[in-house]
């Protein structure tokens, strides 16, 4: 069995936290929230990571990352590029917008034969949901149906203080797997608890802080790149009919259709670690005092990777 590897979708600029925030230092060292994870996901066994960048942050990307990382992992790139679709489609004129978060990981098919897990740059997931997911991927393969699997999240521990953020709520049966997901562009905290809101906030549905959430952190057999490949098509079909500007080719959206067609299962192991992300200004003195009080526990060396 090939051992896993780890896939880090990085080309979002962070529209709205302004400027490229991959490379927004959480601790004085300079290390940045992506530094964390990698550091947790080489503790847990993974030793080869691949950055999917946009060309235009190439540069900048590499200097501050890529060169560090490098000393210690093996480092690969790709590249999302929203000119990269099927022949018989045209990027419509005057859109900027990426392709979403499946179009990414497809960006990568070149640098992936085996299992893999696929994260967020900006997200701060903990050292525990990098040991559930190596270990998920070390230990099963495709039978007679696609084996993957997501580190599930308490809602509780994965909202801000500072405005909204998007999740993906979470139906599982009673094996623990994944049977629905619901994407909620819009949650936040509210007086009496955490809410989402479908009509820019005229109303609101409150949901329990102990819902389970999806954070984007997915394990993968090599299997779901030829399913995002062959169902690519049908989606810029269907997309640039209705939403020319902004249709997005989300990862949850095509495992719950794998799910929902009866070819994939997705186990939710379920983390207890608390979600930091700089998703606004406001964020980071956050991100940084829990970086800090974490360094201060023991969870990571003060300096980090000098033990790696």
């Amino acid at each position: 069995m090939k051992k896993p590897v780890l896939v880090i979708m990085a080309a979002g600029m962070g529209s709205r936290y302004g400027g490229l925030k991959q490379i927004d230092p959480v601790d004085k060292e300079g290390h940045i929230i992506m530094d964390f994870s990698m550091y947790d996901a080489k503790r847990a066994g993974f030793e080869k990571v691949v950055f999917i960048i946009k060309h235009e942050i190439e540069k900048d990307f590499k200097e501050n990352v890529g060169e560090r990382i490098s000393k210690y992992m093996d480092v690969a790139y790709a590249y999302q590029d929203i000119q990269n679709i099927p022949e018989g489609f045209e990027v419509p004129e005057g859109r900027v917008k990426p392709w979403g978060t499946a179009h990414a990981v497809l960006s990568a098919i070149d640098e992936i034969d085996g299992p893999f897990a696929v994260i967020n740059a900006d997200d701060y997931y903990g050292r525990e949901a990098f040991e559930l997911i190596y270990d998920y991927l070390a230990s099963h393969e495709d039978d007679e149906k696609y084996r993957y699997t997501m580190v599930g999240y308490e809602l509780g521990n994965t909202v801000t203080d500072n405005g909204h953020v998007a999740r993906g709520l979470c139906d599982m049966n009673e094996k623990g797997e994944l049977t629905g997901i619901h994407e909620r562009t819009r949650i936040e905290k509210r007086e009496g608890g955490i809410a989402y809101s479908e009509d820019e906030g005229a109303t609101w549905t409150f949901v329990p802080a102990d819902t389970t959430v999806s954070m984007n952190m997915w394990g993968f057999t090599a299997s779901i790149l030829k399913e995002i490949k062959e169902r690519f098509p049908a989606f810029l079909e269907e997309g640039l009919k209705s939403n020319p500007m902004k249709c997005e080719y989300f990862l949850p959206t095509v495992v719950s259709d794998l799910i929902g067609e009866g070819k994939a299962t997705a186990a939710v192991l379920k983390s207890r670690d608390k979600w930091y992300g700089v998703t606004y200004k406001e964020d980071k003195p956050v991100v940084m005092e829990a970086i800090q009080r974490m360094k201060d526990e023991g969870v990571y060396p003060q300096h980090l990777w000098e033990e790696a």
